[in-house]
């Protein structure tokens, strides 16, 4: 996919854009991000992108007023790929000039390949595929921004889908709704210990059988406590870590 493809992704859930940024710059594209419509109007007096992914409900501007302001001749100047929580509103945007339009929540894997069709039928572009094997799923609770990057970054590079979560309340119902393959589970969470959150997880019948790893980065006067609460039932690996290819190594040895 060319480097040139510049995508707008207009969202206010942290999460998500940071899981579509990800997952989007593994294919090539440059991706910016903005946090509602006003951000995006703002952006788009730097950036010309090539698709704007936005959502419906934000704050300060929703994604309707947005689409209005970048409408001329009731089209917009932009490609848009709507999302929305509101399955009822498709029936809407089939009135409107969009390319594209996907309900809340989705796979990331369904939006990859929306937004490569719609790439594709607007540029030009030639999509190839690599085979139709199952990509691996992870699921990473980690509530520091720029190490879930890493990590996540890592695991995108692998092969992967990422599904992040920055609490550990995020990732319990995260987890008990995309049932990944994998679970890399930080010990050290803002809300509720990474053991804890494991504990939760073995105990419900659709998520016991996922592979669950406990992380802590790699400290001298925390290594004792840390490894005694990493043999706990439930927890399948404990690593401390200190760069992403610990994960990815022992990801590959619990999923072989």
């Amino acid at each position: 996919m060319s480097s040139a493809k510049t995508i707008l992704v207009i969202d206010d859930e942290v999460n998500l854009q940071t899981m579509v940024k990800m997952t989007l710059q593994t294919r090539q594209y440059n991706v910016v991000l903005a946090g509602n419509g006003l951000e995006g109007l703002e952006q788009l007096k730097t950036v010309k992108p090539d698709l704007i992914i936005l959502d419906m409900n934000m704050p300060k501007m929703g994604g309707l007023e947005f689409y209005q302001r970048i409408c001329e001749d009731n089209r917009p100047k932009y490609p848009v790929l709507v999302l929305t929580a509101r399955a009822n509103m498709e029936q809407l945007f089939k009135q409107f000039n969009i390319d594209g339009f996907m309900s809340k929540p989705f796979e990331i894997e369904d939006l990859l390949k929306e937004v490569d069709t719609i790439i594709a039928k607007n540029s030009g572009i030639k999509i190839t595929t690599t085979g139709s094997r199952e990509t691996r799923k992870v699921c990473i609770v980690e509530n520091n921004q720029e190490v879930l990057n890493q990590i996540g970054g890592a695991f995108l590079s692998a092969g992967y889908t990422v599904n992040p979560a920055r609490n550990g309340v995020d990732g319990i119902e995260r987890i008990a709704n995309t049932v990944p393959d994998i679970a890399l589970v930080k010990l050290g969470l803002v809300d509720i210990a990474g053991d804890m959150v494991i504990t939760k997880l073995k105990n419900m019948a659709k998520t016991r059988d996922v592979k669950y790893i406990l992380y802590t980065e790699k400290s001298p006067e925390k290594t004792a406590i840390a490894r005694k609460i990493g043999q706990k039932e439930g927890v399948d690996r404990f690593v401390e870590f200190t760069s992403p290819k610990d994960f990815i190594d022992a990801a590959a040895e619990l999923l072989a």
